[in-house]
């Protein structure tokens, strides 16, 4: 039975988008947020998806992680922004909105915020829209995907546009990587040669976009506010896709850091597929 394959379908896996229109083959392809993928992961209704980097942890020891693939960012990421009425380093405790869409990058601001700032601000989740990014009771906003990229590019008048992988960087040092292929143990367990397969027609679908990576982004321009260039520097300037030594020790860290706020319930153990 084909295996039900989670996709975040973001710009910064727009290579991974494309290629899957030619070299999906017989997989069936969930698309949503990353926080709906990491619920339908956790419920068994999906077999495999890219998540947010902080869903490995929260989910218990019930994941395996496919190796050689992420989402990271080695200093900006451009995509993912904390948008502000004063600079970040007179936040205290103010209101800071966080958009519901990713909890890798609500965890990511609070280490941020705590570690290099100093700031205990209240915290609320709830929608957050380009056009009026920080609400009218609120000091700031956390913004991620195709809106933060947009403010990123074009800073509204009057606020103050911080990038996380920049003060990620600032902070540690490090890359920081936001997202995972992960699988589910008891999937992996099961159907072993199903997970191969798969795991190969998702590289394939990865390497088919990036080849095409031009094509890519010329099939987006009509529904998305970019133009040419911007893509492209985006895609494999700002973001990678390979998850490198370096990476593995950064993404440690970001968990070390995580369990110390206890935003996490412990620092996980990394476990990866036996895939090839």
């Amino acid at each position: 039975m084909s295996p039900k394959v989670g996709h975040i379908d973001f710009l910064n896996v727009l290579p991974l988008s494309y290629g899957y229109g030619t070299c999906a083959g017989d997989l069936t392809i969930v698309r949503g947020v990353p926080t709906f993928l990491n619920d339908e992961l956790k419920a068994g209704r999906i077999d495999l998806s890219n998540v947010s980097s902080i869903e490995y942890a929260r989910q218990g020891g019930e994941l395996l992680i496919l190796p050689r693939l992420c989402v990271r960012a080695d200093c900006d990421v451009t995509s993912i922004v904390l948008v502000s009425r004063k600079p970040i380093e007179d936040i205290r405790d103010d209101k800071v909105v966080l958009t519901s869409k990713s909890a890798t990058a609500q965890r990511l601001l609070k280490i941020i915020l705590h570690d290099s700032y100093d700031a205990a601000p209240h915290y609320e989740t709830r929608p957050v829209a380009v056009d009026k990014p920080v609400d009218d009771d609120a000091t700031a906003a956390l913004l991620i995907g195709d809106d933060a990229l947009y403010i990123y590019l074009h800073r509204p008048q009057g606020f103050y546009v911080y990038d996380l992988g920049c003060e990620w960087h600032k902070l540690t040092g490090k890359q920081m990587v936001y997202a995972l292929w992960t699988v589910r143990k008891k999937y992996a367990a099961a159907e072993p040669a199903l997970l191969q397969a798969t795991y190969e027609k998702i590289l394939r679908a990865f390497d088919f976009g990036l080849a095409h990576k031009a094509d890519a982004i010329k099939s987006v321009l009509p529904t998305k506010p970019f133009i040419f260039d911007e893509l492209n520097r985006y895609l494999g300037g700002a973001i990678k896709w390979d998850l490198t030594a370096e990476a593995v020790d950064a993404l440690r860290l970001y968990y070390r850091k995580a369990a110390a706020l206890k935003l996490i319930d412990a620092e996980p153990e990394l476990h990866f597929a036996d895939v090839g």
